[in-house]
């Protein structure tokens, strides 16, 4: 015998209650990614960069690091979860960059870059890819390359051109 519910779109939703919470706007998100700078990219255009990215995040409510080495960009970016994925579909519209790889995204209790609206480093910093090397790194093993360069981007002092908060 068929048992019969009262209402079984109650059923359902106390089901997804229990399974799936609804994502608020100041919930923080992040997300690292890759891109391929394109070729001949002068260093008055990588300023030109730092600082529009600085003026767009400060409006935007997003933190983050741009470490540039060797025509590869390695971008975290994090603030409220709408605004960081907002960003990234402009970003892959952008023709400065090609290739764009997300590395890794989630969810964060707080912010790893709170002061910095967009931090800058590049070779003369330190070498992500010096860095990577010594820890035996393989792009092809996607978790443990994109924590050892979200350890990177953590670890390094912000110089180089064009920095400041």
């Amino acid at each position: 015998m068929m048992a019969m519910l009262e209402d079984p779109s109650a059923e359902r939703l106390d089901v997804q209650e229990q399974f799936w919470k609804p994502v608020t706007e100041d919930r923080l998100g992040y997300c690292l990614y890759r891109s391929l700078a394109q070729p001949g990219l002068a260093d008055d255009q990588l300023e030109r960069i730092i600082d529009r990215s600085r003026q767009r995040n400060r409006s935007n409510g997003l933190t983050g690091c741009l470490h540039y080495e060797n025509g590869v960009f390695f971008q975290w970016l994090e603030g409220p979860w709408r605004q960081v994925f907002r960003l990234l579909d402009a970003l892959r519209d952008d023709d400065r960059h090609m290739d764009m790889t997300i590395l890794d995204q989630g969810s964060l209790d707080r912010r790893l870059f709170p002061d910095w609206k967009m931090r800058f480093s590049d070779r003369r910093a330190a070498s992500l890819f010096d860095w990577l090397a010594d820890w035996n790194s393989r792009p092809d093993d996607e978790g443990a390359y994109a924590e050892r360069v979200g350890v990177f981007l953590r670890s390094i002092k912000a110089e180089g051109p064009g920095n400041g908060a």
